[in-house]
């Protein structure tokens, strides 16, 4: 199981070594400006491996050194002032992780009166190159084409916010796909039959993810779930009266069968160190796997807040998608389409099996269910909407090259009447209308499900599917 890991960033100011000797106390002004863009950086979970400042090929090699030795995970090239190409390829090509080049001024403008009022020359012309970030960012970027060096930049000033906030959005990016390459994802059973829009190469999953692929026999949750105890029932019984709210109609003999299934989820996440589930199995003609498969709901929800997010009928995609939004901090619960309401001009959509309790529009409700539509069995299930305000949906999309790629919207949860029959629920407003948002959205070949966070996020997933090498789609 991924733990709080720190995300190592590399950070690698560029400038050109015959400049020191000319303009007495430029590097000095330089290497104040990394530091101020690595302390920018620095925060809980994020370790900032400091560089230096290269401006030799040699230096370039002792940093490329340096980080593959700290492991980094991404590489944050900041241009201080005018550096030549080849002080960067040797650097960009030991280090082999997506390259970030920062080409931020220290101000909006340089005052030209105070510089136009220096004395000496020299001194202006230092002056000068301390804000000439732009200049070397042509020459490198035609490196980086000609060598088929993958590359994102960021271009603003220093401590400016809306510089801050994109590339918090790369550090972000970048936690993604560090975590998703550390990851251990279950699939437990076998694909719904018939959804073949569902259906994927998992060797391919681990490819373009890095994911590792763990395959789970649900024979292992029936045996678990024997060798739950009775007290150990009542105490996670216990627990649901407190994550959920329990609906009177449910029995006590349910939520026996649902804390014991719950308990043992958790011993099974804990054995195979999983990271996220994706599940389907029909259980038809054992009864102990009957019981076990259709007393899940309440325990995938629980784990699915506890960041190790739930997909059912063995949707691996999606299990991914909703591990990006957990990721992003926002959430991920599993999604479809219910219905469109052409009067409120909205999208109904929700699922059943588990639900993101963690970001409920309030508690979610439990509720006794005599039939699992187009599923085996009966129990109980979880009835919620996502909490009302901004939120994304995003899709894991194979096309027809078996290329991955990203498709997002974002758009608002909204208050109003939901179908209370015991599944997620919610109502969705998009910018394009509720018309526009479906054909636009199934223009991109989606499958059924997709994943619905809290907040927006659709430029850090642009982001994301950059450094990942991914396709991305922005649908509103």
């Amino acid at each position: 199981m991924v733990d709080t890991q720190r995300l190592r960033v590399g950070i690698c100011g560029l400038g050109l070594e015959a400049y020191w000797s000319q303009f007495p106390g430029l590097r000095e002004q330089l290497e104040g400006y990394v530091q101020r863009v690595a302390q920018s950086i620095a925060r809980p979970g994020v370790a900032v491996i400091d560089l230096g400042l290269v401006d030799s090929p040699q230096q370039a090699h002792q940093a490329a050194t340096r980080s593959r030795s700290e492991e980094i995970d991404v590489l944050f090239l900041y241009l201080t002032t005018y550096a030549l190409s080849n002080t960067v390829l040797p650097l960009v090509r030991r280090a082999g992780v997506p390259v970030i080049v920062l080409n931020l001024q220290p101000g909006p403008a340089i005052d030209y009166a105070a510089f136009n009022r220096l004395d000496d020359r020299t001194a202006m012309t230092g002056q000068w190159l301390a804000w000439c970030s732009a200049c070397p960012a042509p020459e490198i970027a035609n490196l980086f084409q000609r060598a088929a060096i993958p590359f994102h930049q960021v271009t603003g000033m220093l401590e400016d916010a809306p510089t801050l906030r994109e590339i918090n959005q790369w550090l972000a990016a970048a936690e993604v796909m560090s975590t998703l390459a550390q990851a251990r994802l279950g699939l437990m059973g076998h694909y719904y039959s018939g959804m073949l829009d569902i259906m994927t190469d998992v060797t391919l999953i681990s490819i373009a993810f890095g994911i590792h692929v763990e395959l789970l026999e649900v024979d292992e949750l029936s045996a678990l779930v024997a060798e739950i105890s009775a007290e150990e029932t009542t105490r996670r019984i216990a627990e649901f009266e407190t994550s959920f709210d329990i609906q009177p109609d449910c029995s006590a003999t349910e939520l026996q069968r649902a804390a014991r299934t719950s308990l043992a989820l958790d011993h099974l996440v804990e054995r195979h160190q999983l990271d996220a589930l994706a599940y389907y199995y029909k259980g038809t003609g054992n009864p102990a796997n009957e019981d076990t498969m259709s007393s899940i709901i309440l325990g995938t929800s629980m784990l699915t807040a506890r960041h190790i997010p739930v997909a059912g009928e063995y949707e691996v995609k999606n299990a991914i998608a909703m591990k990006i939004m957990d990721i992003l901090g926002a959430g991920g619960s599993f999604t479809e389409y219910y219905a469109i309401d052409f009067t409120d001009d909205l999208v109904l959509m929700g699922h059943d099996g588990p639900g993101h309790i963690a970001i409920a529009q309030g508690r979610t409700k439990v509720r006794p269910l005599d039939v699992y539509h187009g599923k085996v069995g009966s129990g109980l299930s979880v009835e919620m909407s996502v909490r009302h305000g901004q939120v994304t949906l995003l899709s894991v999309v194979e096309d027809a090259h078996k290329r991955y790629k990203l498709v997002v919207a974002e758009g608002e949860s909204v208050a109003g009447p939901i179908l209370e029959i015991g599944n997620t629920n919610s109502r969705y407003r998009f910018p394009l209308g509720a018309r526009g948002f479906v054909e636009a959205w199934n223009a991109q070949g989606p499958a059924h499900h997709c994943a619905v966070g809290v907040g927006h996020v659709a430029s850090t997933l642009e982001k994301t599917a950059a450094i990942m090498g991914l396709g991305y789609s922005r649908v509103c």
